[in-house]
């Protein structure tokens, strides 16, 4: 297939890679280099472009080993359930931010038990997302609505909920992504803010992740792969 075959083929999708990257320049050179057939890429860039193929790589923050990270992650809900949820601290801000904390819940029985629900049983995820799009999600808040264990685990799922709300803004208005927000049918986010202390090493990996699942919706995957 000829360049210019190559780059009509796919003059939809890099039509809107190049209309989202910040700097025309990186732009024109991705561009460039991405039109260069598989041998020449090959030759000249290892079959991949290695600054591209880093961020993708770090990127992958579904890559966890679950059994080096669970333990973590359920000393988080312990801390979570058992302690903080009942402090004064956590009560007020899930007030302010509009989200009911585990303790808060109507039961879901009536029926007498001799024990608590398991505290395994209750999800840190929506949590999470209320405070990254509320920009409450600072170390201190984190440290005191998980403990100090909140980094290694939580620290994944944080990473993925910030990168996707930074999708979820890029890819639909306010009222879309405050609804996608939402938890029916009365803990509706009270109010939106951007991501808070976002680093540029963060965006980078965002923007990288965000040029490949355009070539998803293009199917540009495997063997059609830009990268």
């Amino acid at each position: 297939m000829s360049t210019v075959e190559h780059v009509t083929e796919h003059a939809g999708f890099w039509k809107r890679v190049l209309g989202k990257l910040p700097a025309y320049g990186y732009a024109r050179s991705l561009f460039s280099r991405t039109t260069r057939s598989k041998r020449e890429r090959s030759h000249e860039e290892g079959m991949t472009n290695p600054e591209a193929q880093s961020i993708l790589n770090d990127a992958e923050f579904g890559r966890v080993d679950p059994t080096g990270w669970f333990p973590h992650y359920k000393n988080c809900v312990q801390h979570f359930v058992d302690y903080s949820q009942h402090t004064p601290q956590v009560q007020s801000l899930a007030a302010f931010i509009n989200i009911r904390l585990p303790c808060q819940r109507p039961s879901e029985s009536s029926a007498p038990t001799s024990e608590s629900t398991p505290s395994s049983f209750v999800s840190l995820r929506p949590y999470i997302r209320r405070l990254i799009v509320t920009a409450q999600d600072s170390p201190t808040v984190m440290q005191g609505f998980f403990g100090g264990d909140w980094e290694a685990g939580v620290g994944c799922i944080y990473k993925q909920e910030r990168v996707n709300y930074l999708f979820t803004a890029k890819s639909s208005g306010w009222a879309s992504t405050k609804a996608a927000y939402d938890i029916s049918p009365d803990e509706e986010t009270p109010f939106l803010r951007p991501l808070r202390d976002p680093s540029e090493d963060e965006i980078r990996v965002a923007e990288a992740r965000w040029s490949e699942w355009l070539a998803m919706e293009d199917w540009m995957v495997g063997s059609r792969s830009p990268w």
